[in-house]
């Protein structure tokens, strides 16, 4: 049975319920809130493994919701939206999200989608001897086990951030641009625009480099897109 913590936010009693009664009975411990501000006080008592968290909420909305939980930790994401809604999607993705589901959706692929991202969760924060990594500067990255380290700590990361990390470092040196980055780190069905892609890099940046507002690894070039320089 799951040991896992699992959060659900979303403000339509019937749907809360039923995502409840059925993630209860496949073994997960769970909290249910209704509303944004009361889901962030659960969030940060209950200190959940994945987050269920529906856009449109009473008073603080999905989006600023997520956005706050995204400050504090790489806790897995899935948003829940209207099925027509493209925009929503892409505000997900773009505040933190690590996926999102469109309703009406089936029990079956929610729990897919939550055990993938559980299992890329469980990967990211293990933390085994670290072999056979690469270093550059005063970071460390080991990509079959999803993990960077700076000064010897492991850093936060969504998966996403990682995946760009992991490409742009394997390709260092080269310039990509927004749109090349779109397609290799996000893919040809990716919703989002190429803003997603400078909110990436400023997070990257607030993470990996000494003085994000200068920084020496992850460069813009101007007119064109971006690079990793050792």
């Amino acid at each position: 049975m799951p040991e896992h913590k699992i959060l659900v936010v979303e403000d339509d009693a019937t749907l809360r319920e039923l995502l409840c009664y059925n993630l209860a009975k496949e073994g997960y411990q769970l909290e249910c809130a209704e509303d944004g501000l009361k889901a962030l006080g659960m969030y940060r008592r209950f200190k959940p493994s994945l987050v269920i968290l529906d856009v449109m909420l009473p008073g603080m909305d999905g989006f600023e919701l997520c956005r706050l939980i995204r400050a504090e930790s790489s806790v897995p994401i899935l948003m829940l939206t209207a099925r027509s809604s493209e925009t929503d999607k892409v505000n997900g993705l773009e505040v933190g999200a690590d996926d999102y589901l469109s309703k009406p959706f089936g029990m079956k692929e929610l729990l897919a989608r939550m055990r993938a991202l559980l299992r890329r969760s469980q990967m990211q924060n293990s933390q085994p001897e670290p072999v056979s990594g690469l270093k550059i500067d005063n970071l460390e990255i080991f990509f079959e086990r999803h993990l960077v380290m700076r000064d010897g700590e492991a850093l936060d990361f969504s998966p996403k951030e990682f995946d760009l990390l992991s490409f742009m470092v394997q390709n260092r040196c080269r310039v990509f641009s927004r749109e090349q980055l779109l397609e290799k780190v996000w893919g040809y069905d990716y919703p989002g625009g190429t803003r997603t892609v400078d909110v990436h890099i400023s997070w990257l940046r607030q993470k990996i480099e000494t003085d994000p507002s200068r920084p020496r690894h992850l460069i813009t070039v101007r007119g064109t897109g971006y690079k990793f320089e050792e």
